[in-house]
This record gives structure tokens, C-alpha cells and sequence, in this order.
């Protein structure tokens, strides 16, 4: 069935700038973390060392800031894997409002842990974001709370802007920034800010081969949704969403380059090569990046260009015991 709906309005460089005055004090400007050898100029955006340990406190503070103070006070509540449930636990926290997280069954323990820390309620579901959606949705309805959905929202997709808009400040001349695909939110906002800012410089989204729907999306002109089933066989759970939003589907046709796929053993050296090439711990999501950068720079357009490029680590939230398996990872061929 085609959506006949008209699409929606991109995402402007005054609403993330807006935004970076919202964030400012609440989330990190990340440095800059040279990567690999130093003729090649590269740079992982540390999104790692967040208060949060990812990216999603830009986007998940950015809208509960938005939100009517009386509205707000009757509480917040999202679905989420992880990483942007954490992001709207602090929050919650930082507002000193009650919040209800709706997770799958498959989160890292790490990442529930530290929902849980923050004082959120935690409602686990199964591996389906269609249904952690709908389940959240039940229950705002039920209490009135304010749903902050994880990436197809405007105010989202600022905040997560952000990232891109620090990039772009710090390094003028970039030549190209890599970053992980999952709902598309990051994706969308960076390339918005990159657009508005760095014209010149490629986009390039990044996404597991074995949840690769928003590549599918792009090939296909409409988006297309994937299996839970499928989605959930990688190791990067932060990208097993279903399908991008319909918002995010409109930046990523309009301003992003391309979309690499990685597979798993690619991303697992990733989070190796990141410990041992730049002392950054990072998760399996967050590692999508680097894995393009080292083992798909020619399908991704790097070769030869003529300025700094830039991988987004946007997590460095992962299990002890996975981790340590992850360092021993072996290196594939770079291609």
C-alpha cells in the first residue's frame, strides 16, 4: 500500500541550533578522538562518554524540554531497546517527573540496569518494536503520560542534530561523516546539520547487513519494514527497529550519500579497533562507523577525499562478559 500522505517537513538548522541551547549543560560536547593511523585523518565523535554513555540524552532532553511544564509533571514514558531509554530516565531525573520505559526482552542487562537506576519503571515486552510501541502507547493512554518517541519526532531529530552541528563547528572542513542507522533519528539530524553547514561533505548512514531495512528503504523509494525475527540477529542492538520513521525516511532520501552495510564480524572488530586504535569503549552500535570506515571506505566514498572524516560512535554501553569477547575479535582484510 503507497502512504499518500504528504511528506513531512525536513528538520532545519535553527531548530538544532535551538536545540544545542536547550542541551547545553545537560549533554556533553563530545571531542573529537583521532582514529588510525594519522596520514589518514580520521575521527570518531565520542558519543560514548555522554553522561548516559550514547547520543539519545540530545534528542530525549530536547523534547521532554519542550513539553508544557504541567504536562510534563504528569510524567514521560517511551519504548526503546536501550540507549534512548536512558536517555529519558536522566531525563525524567533532571525534570524530577516519574517515567515508565518500555523495553524488549532482548536489552543488554547493562542498559535496564541503568534505567533503573535513574527511578524509571521498567515494562519488559517481547523483541517486537511494533508491539514495545503499542504497549507504551496503552499505557500513556492510561495515565496520561507523555510519550517521547526514540526517533520520528522533529524534536528528536534536532536534538540528535546536534551531533552533527558540533562536527561541522569543530572540523569546517570535513569531508565526510559515517553514521549508525537505526531509526534514523541521528542519521536524519546530522545530515541536516552537515547539509546546512558542510554542503560539500558526504553522509554516509551505516547499517548491520542483518538489519539493513533502511538501505531497503532507500532502494525500494518507500520504507520497508523487517521481521523482528531478522532485526534481532545482530550484535548491534541498537539498530534492531523494524523500520525507520517516516520523517527520518525523508532526510535520509533527501541528504544522506549512501547506506554501507557491515556485517557482524566487521562490527565486533570495530569495537576491538576502537579500544585498541583510539581507547574508546564502545558498543556493538556504535562500532558500525568504524567498521566502515576500515573495511568499506571505497563503497562508502572515501577513497581519495581531501579533508578529515568522521565516524560517530554513538554508544560505548555494552555488557562486561560480551565485551571482553568483542576485544578478541579478529581483524578482517581492510577493503
Amino acid at each position: 500500500m503507497t502512504d499518500e500522505r504528504p511528506a513531512p517537513a525536513l528538520v532545519e538548522l535553527a531548530a538544532i541550533r535551538a536545540a544545542a541551547e536547550t542541551i547545553r549543560g545537560v549533554a556533553l560536547r563530545t571531542p573529537l578522538v583521532p582514529f588510525g593511523r594519522p596520514e589518514r585523518d580520521q575521527w570518531l565523535k565520542a558519543e560514548s562518554l555522554q553522561p548516559i554513555g550514547a547520543f539519545k540524552i540530545r534528542g530525549a532532553y530536547t523534547a521532554a524540554a519542550a513539553l508544557d511544564p504541567a504536562d510534563r509533571a504528569r510524567g514521560l514514558i517511551t519504548y526503546s531497546s536501550g540507549n534512548h531509554a536512558q536517555g529519558v530516565a536522566r531525563a525524567a531525573r533532571l525534570f524530577g517527573v516519574p517515567a515508565v520505559i518500555v523495553m524488549p526482552s532482548d536489552s543488554p542487562a547493562i542498559k535496564r540496569a541503568r534505567v533503573e537506576a535513574d527511578g524509571a519503571e521498567v515494562v519488559i515486552v517481547g523483541t517486537a518494536s511494533d508491539e514495545r510501541r503499542t504497549v507504551a502507547e496503552r499505557i500513556a493512554a492510561e495515565r496520561g503520560l507523555n510519550v517521547i518517541p526514540p526517533f520520528d519526532d522533529p524534536r528528536i531529530v534536532a536534538g540528535q542534530g546536534t551531533v552533527g552541528l558540533e562536527i561541522a563547528e569543530d572540523l569546517p572542513g570535513v569531508a565526510a561523516v559515517l553514521v549508525p542507522v537505526g531509526g534514523g533519528g541521528l542519521a536524519a539530524g546530522v545530515a541536516a546539520a552537515i547539509r546546512a553547514l558542510a554542503p560539500r561533505a558526504r553522509v554516509i548512514g551505516v547499517e548491520p547487513a542483518l538489519a539493513a531495512d533502511a538501505k531497503a528503504s532507500l532502494e525500494a523509494g518507500r520504507i520497508v519494514a523487517w521481521d523482528a525475527a531478522l532485526v534481532s540477529r545482530t550484535i548491534a542492538d541498537g539498530t534492531r527497529t523494524q523500520a525507520i520513521g517516516r520523517l527520518n525516511f525523508e532526510h535520509l532520501r533527501r541528504q544522506v550519500d549512501a547506506i554501507v552495510t557491515v556485517s557482524e564480524a566487521e562490527i565486533a572488530a570495530g569495537v576491538r579497533l576502537a579500544a585498541e586504535e583510539a581507547r574508546l569503549v564502545v558498543e556493538p552500535s556504535g562500532a558500525l562507523p568504524i567498521a566502515a570506515m576500515r573495511f568499506h571506505a571505497a563503497e562508502a566514498g572515501l577513497v581519495g577525499l581531501e579533508g578529515p572524516i568522521v565516524g560517530i560512535v554513538s554508544g560505548g554501553n555494552v555488557d562486561p562478559g560480551r565485551y571482553l569477547e568483542y576485544l578478541e575479535a579478529p581483524i578482517p582484510p581492510e577493503g
